[in-house]
Parts: C-alpha cells; sequence; structure tokens
C-alpha cells in the first residue's frame, strides 16, 4: 500500500513538472523507475532425470545451463545421487541463428576449433564439409571425445553435439564461444551420461 501511495505522489507530482523539462533531465524516468522496476528472473536449473539406466540433464534457460554446468566441471563424474560416468554428451539446440554464420565450411570449422581450444580440449584432427546449396557438417576430434556440428541455415538452426571425457574439459567456455559466433535467439540443452560405471563394470 506505501509504494503504491508513493507511486501515485510521484505521478501526481509529475502533473506540476513541464514535459519537456522531465525529458531533458530524465529525472522523473530515473525516480518512477525505481518503483516500477520488476525483479530479474532467476536463472533455471536444469532438471535431472533418470531412465532406465539413463541419466538425463535438461534445460532450456542458457543462463541457468551455464552456471549448473561450470559446477558440473568441478565435480564431474561425481555428483550427489548421480552414478559415475566415463563421459558427458551434451547435445544443444541452436535456434533463431545468424544464418550467414552457418553457411561456410571455413566459419563453422573456425567457431568449432575455437570452441574447443577455449574449453582447454587437446585437439587431434579436424574435418568439415560444406554443401550446396546448404549447410555444413563437420567435427573436431579430440583427446577427450569429440565436437560436431551440422547447420541448416535456411532454417537458422544448428545441431550441436560435444562429448567430453574426464574432469579437464571447461565445456561452458565452449558454449559462450558458440554462443557469440553463431547468435540464437533460443538453445536448447540435454546433457547424457554415458557409460554408467555399473553398466561398464556388469558387462
Amino acid at each position: 500500500m506505501e509504494k503504491l501511495t508513493s507511486i501515485l505522489s510521484i505521478a501526481a507530482l509529475a502533473a506540476f513538472v513541464p514535459v519537456a523539462q522531465a525529458t531533458k533531465t530524465g529525472w522523473f524516468s530515473r525516480v518512477l523507475d525505481r518503483f516500477t522496476r520488476r525483479p530479474s528472473t532467476a536463472p533455471v536449473r536444469p532438471e535431472i532425470t533418470t531412465d532406465h539406466g539413463w541419466t538425463l540433464i535438461r534445460c532450456e534457460d542458457p543462463d541457468g545451463f551455464r552456471a549448473w554446468l561450470e559446477d558440473d566441471e568441478v565435480g564431474f563424474p561425481f555428483k550427489e545421487g548421480e552414478e559415475p560416468s566415463l563421459g558427458s554428451h551434451l547435445l544443444v539446440e541452436l535456434y533463431g541463428c545468424d544464418p550467414d554464420s552457418l553457411k561456410l565450411e571455413n566459419t563453422v570449422g573456425e567457431a568449432m576449433r575455437t570452441a574447443a581450444i577455449q574449453s582447454e580440449a587437446t585437439v587431434v584432427t579436424e574435418s568439415f564439409h560444406e554443401f550446396k546449396p546448404y549447410g555444413v557438417s563437420g567435427a573436431v576430434i579430440i583427446q577427450e571425445s569429440h565436437y560436431t556440428i551440422h547447420t541448416w541455415p535456411e532454417h537458422r538452426y544448428a545441431a550441436v553435439d560435444l562429448f567430453y571425457c574426464g574432469g579437464t574439459i571447461h565445456v561452458h567456455r565452449a558454449m559462450d564461444v558458440l554462443r557469440e559466433r553463431f547468435r540464437p535467439t533460443k538453445m536448447k540443452f540435454l546433457v547424457v551420461r554415458r557409460g554408467l560405471q555399473s553398466e561398464v563394470d556388469r558387462y
């Protein structure tokens, strides 16, 4: 109630301030903004589920996922309530990308190579192919597994797989590179734990 009264008082005061002056100084906008500003939405952390021996981590919030991913690297592959695994397979859906960034073999290859290097992966080799009229497919083979990509410039979409093992890969840095280079408007993430210890030991 006090907040509403304050807002109404400010609105009443504004009636006595010339519009040109308020626009020039901007003080009224700043004061009003303090009372009407909505709290920022907290990042949404991933949902972790286990289904028939598969451990799946899903998320659609890039900031929330990045925060979780950075934490995950520290303790990988041991998390409370999670079975140890040999590797993690991160599937990334990139929608609404800059179509020009997805068209050329050199551009896509350089982005993926930089993503691998920035994540401190050990690059072994790489191969990319540009299709006509649209799209690029390719892979960066790293000592810790692989990074792959397939692009659909005509749909402004790219599918990226980052498969990594061990606790030495800073995969959140690879994600930062891909967001910067391809500029998607929406991203979805799914992490699959590969080589669960109980399954490996059983066979």
